[in-house]
């Protein structure tokens, strides 16, 4: 499976700590065995079940998102040189973390897919922060986990977060824009 997931994420190159990179790796293959899913179902399975049908997959939007950060990185740097202080790899792996505990918050049901009661309890960046401190990834990492979705708005967003937050809520309201 993690040579499956190497493949399927190939932004995970991108982080240049070897030591992050697999324990990036590691959340997302816990969290892929114990959700009960196989590298083939991750393009099967909505991105949210927030938007009402839609046709954009879960892989799609983590990369998509994490693909969109790294370029907001680039274009502050070029802009900004040394002033902007944004940590790479916290940034990418922060991105490619902030929803893979979705793989716990849904479930699949008679042939849908839906949200669990693991789900009921404890929404993806509660959950996503579990896992990532269960192997050990970098508070700043966790802290883009949990503060990426509402349950950040009332804390300071470190630079890292403030990307992702953007990044992840511009593909959102897109993706369920019905203009």
């Amino acid at each position: 499976m993690r040579e499956e997931l190497r493949k399927l994420l190939p932004e995970l190159e991108s982080i240049g700590n070897e030591e992050l990179r697999e324990k990036t790796l590691d959340v997302w293959e816990d969290c892929m065995v114990t959700g009960g899913w196989t590298p083939e179902e991750l393009m099967k399975i909505p991105f949210t079940l927030l938007a009402g049908k839609i046709n954009i997959m879960f892989l799609e939007h983590v990369r998509t998102v994490c693909k969109m950060c790294i370029a907001m990185e680039n274009v502050l740097v070029e802009s900004y040189g040394s002033r902007c202080k944004v940590d790479h790899d916290t940034l990418v792996s922060g991105a490619l973390l902030a929803d893979v505990a979705k793989l716990l918050e849904f479930v699949k049901k008679d042939g849908e897919i839906v949200k669990g009661q693991g789900g009921e309890y404890l929404r993806h960046p509660f959950s996503g922060v579990g896992m990532s401190y269960r192997h050990g990834l970098p508070d700043a990492v966790m802290h883009v986990i949990a503060t990426h979705s509402k349950e950040g708005d009332h804390v300071q967003r470190f630079p890292e977060s403030i990307i992702f937050h953007h990044a992840d809520f511009t593909d959102f309201d897109l993706v369920k824009f019905k203009g």
